[in-house]
């Protein structure tokens, strides 16, 4: 099997490609800033790009693509200054690639997220629930790639993400690991709810998932229950033993977003067991083994 990968400079698309090469499987990193990489194979591909995008995979010409790369800066996202960018990346690259994919006869993956949801309520969203209401400009971009996709390709699968952290970029738990060491309190709102996705842990599932054929809609992050993000730096200071004060905040107090953010963030993930995919190990556990790889590289 021959596989694309894009967005490899970032967290997941990396790990992504660490995952296929450790499994012995052809794949090629792509990313608009191209370059050399010693761990695997790259090249330069920008998805906003219709002829870029058909000339590589009719050169490579995989078995699959593992869409990564995207526009995840949800604030950013509401300047209308940036909105025709997001629309570019979001929405038309990964039509772009859907419909490459469609012409070699490859199957794909696109990565999705809970913002394509209201986040209403407190029951988990299904991978079909259908009720979509994206909070803001992301959501929506992220929400019309999904049918982009769906509505191109029948060898595809779209997996929706949460609260991801990796070593290869910033992320929730680096911010507060730095803010932890310098203020003795921290304010952490406590009215989102959701749960952590580590992206070694989930790239493995992709890569099982692009082994076979169970196409349709997934929810994936790790197990180990529902969390706010006031309870996760309290687990990340435990862990990382330190001893500034986690003061718990609505979202309302804590006032800082420009884009509105879901209030419930819960994935119910039961659809990967029946499908006969392994479940993520539990995000305590995947915080801990985080943690370490950090302080083996002097990061932490």
């Amino acid at each position: 099997m021959k596989v694309l990968v894009t967005g490899t400079s970032g967290q997941l698309g990396h790990d992504v490609m660490l995952e296929l090469k450790s499994r012995g499987i052809d794949a090629i990193g792509a990313d608009r800033k191209g370059g050399e990489n010693p761990e695997f194979k790259t090249a330069i591909l920008d998805i906003t790009d219709k002829d870029n995008v058909e000339k590589l995979l009719n050169d490579y010409h995989p078995d699959a693509v593992i869409h990564c790369a995207a526009w995840t800066n949800v604030d950013g996202a509401e300047d209308p200054a940036n909105q025709p960018a997001v629309k570019k990346v979001n929405v038309e690259g990964t039509e772009n690639l859907a419909k490459a994919c469609k012409e070699i006869g490859a199957k794909m993956i696109y990565i999705s997220t809970d913002y394509v949801f209201d986040g209403q309520g407190e029951k988990p969203w299904t991978p079909d629930d259908k009720n979509y209401a994206p909070l803001n400009v992301y959501g929506q971009s992220k929400l019309d790639g999904e049918l982009a996709v769906a509505n191109t390709l029948d060898k595809y699968f779209i997996v929706r993400i949460a609260w991801v952290f990796g070593k290869n970029g910033k992320n929730f738990v680096k911010t507060m690991l730095g803010v932890g060491k310098t203020h003795t309190e921290v304010r952490v709102v406590n009215d989102q709810i959701g749960t952590p996705t580590y992206t070694p842990d989930l790239a493995r599932l992709l890569v099982d998932m692009i082994l076979s054929d169970k196409y349709g809609y997934y929810h994936a992050t790790n197990e180990g229950g529902f969390i706010s993000w006031a309870d996760f730096t309290k687990e990340i200071f435990k862990q990382a033993g330190i001893d500034s004060k986690v003061i718990p905040v609505t979202t309302a107090e804590y006032g800082a977003s420009v884009a509105a953010r879901p209030f419930n963030s819960r994935l119910d993930k039961s659809k990967l067991k029946e499908a006969g995919f392994t479940p993520l190990p539990t995000w305590q556990d995947a915080l801990s083994r985080y943690l370490k790889a950090l302080k083996e590289d002097g990061e932490a």
